[in-house]
């Protein structure tokens, strides 16, 4: 008997926008990361994050930016809503983080989301609560600070497959700590916490008056902040600048470290991350890696950025050139740093061989200490 054709049917709208929600937002840490981006849009310059049971109970995450004007609390929530994009050519210089309106809609969508907000010309703060992208009751005045504080409950409550496929509680707050720490060294000036509900301490706190290298000595340690070498090239042609901070060839870890920025945005790039790494090669042991912060700003024009619903991926033009021109630059700082401390190390045993003949001539090993020092600077 042959088959019969299936009835083609158009989906439910809540359907869809579950399906939707489930590529934007596919674990705490992402839903995390697009609040932070948001923000950041609304300059912020204090971000603080509380979660329950890895996000999956509970995600508050409070601000002090621009806050949300009572009258746009009804569509916040609803997808492609957005103040940063009006026109499809305006993606083309998006200097925003977000631009779809999908993130806040997308997280409605598989929780409960509250709002509480304020503008700096606010009489007062106003909270609306949110399901599936609509707004459940008009927005109900309260007591609250200039800024906007958002409440994610019970994420993927209704999407249980999903919520079976997250990792542990403990495995899920670690990626939110790491989300929230790699934003956190990006944005200096810029304070940080994020910790878990209930407790005093937080897991990662920076502070507004913070340099790049502090923030990566309180999330990374001592070992890796006192072993970095500032980076930082541009080619006028290839239309890119590029900073950041990597290990010099004293540091070696078992797993690569890579923080990577494109126009301030948390991006992966695996043929950059191959090159660098190549180039480590020749300096570090065998099966060791560097730790690697790396912040790109490419002409906006040359940057897709729509081209994965996490956004976590970007396509640029020039890509060869300008991951050959950054491998080039940090090969030689690392070059540089290498044979000045080989050099170091020489002048220290030449020093060492003749603490007789220093000392035979009325020198003291202070003395030693200090002309050690002295190279030192130079070097």
């Amino acid at each position: 008997m042959p088959p019969t054709a299936g009835v083609i049917r158009r989906l439910d709208e809540t359907v869809v926008n579950r399906i939707a929600a489930g590529e934007v937002i596919q674990r705490p840490a992402n839903a995390i990361k697009e609040m932070i981006e948001n923000c950041l849009d609304a300059k912020s310059t204090s971000i603080q994050v509380i979660v329950k049971e890895g996000g999956m109970k509970l995600i508050q995450i409070q601000d002090n930016g621009c806050g949300i004007r009572k009258e746009d609390m009804e569509i916040v929530c609803e997808r492609f809503t957005t103040s940063k994009l009006q026109s499809f050519e305006d993606l083309s210089s998006i200097s925003t983080y977000g631009f779809r309106g999908e993130a806040l809609a997308s997280i409605s969508h598989v929780a409960h989301v509250t709002i509480t907000t304020k503008t700096a010309d606010g009489k007062c703060a106003y909270r609306a609560t949110y399901a599936d992208g609509k707004l459940k009751a008009p927005p109900k005045p309260c007591a609250g600070n200039q800024g906007t504080q958002i409440s994610v409950e019970d994420l993927f409550y209704n999407v249980s497959t999903r919520r079976k496929a997250l990792k542990s509680a403990s495995e899920e707050h670690a990626r939110i700590v790491e989300v929230v720490s790699r934003y956190a060294i990006h944005n200096s000036g810029i304070s940080f916490s994020v910790k878990k509900q209930g407790e005093t301490m937080a897991d990662v706190r920076t502070l507004s008056n913070a340099t790049t290298v502090d923030n990566i000595r309180t999330v990374f340690g001592n070992a890796v902040s006192r072993e970095l070498i500032e980076v930082g090239c541009e080619d006028v042609k290839l239309a890119f600048k590029m900073k950041g901070y990597v290990t010099n060839a004293n540091y070696s870890m078992k797993k690569c470290i890579f923080l990577l920025f494109i126009n301030a945005r948390l991006v992966e790039s695996s043929a950059l991350k191959k090159a660098i790494e190549t180039v480590y090669a020749a300096y570090l042991p065998k099966n060791t890696h560097p730790f690697l912060y790396l912040s790109l700003e490419i002409a906006p024009q040359n940057v897709d950025v729509n081209v994965h619903p996490t956004k976590h991926e970007v396509h640029f033009l020039h890509e060869e050139s300008i991951i050959e021109r950054v491998q080039q630059h940090i090969e030689s700082k690392l070059l540089g740093s290498n044979s000045s401390r080989m050099y170091f190390t020489q002048v220290l045993m030449w020093l060492h061989n003749t603490k007789e003949f220093l000392h035979y001539n009325g020198l003291e090993v202070g003395h030693i200490y200090l002309m050690g020092r002295y190279l030192s600077r130079l070097l």
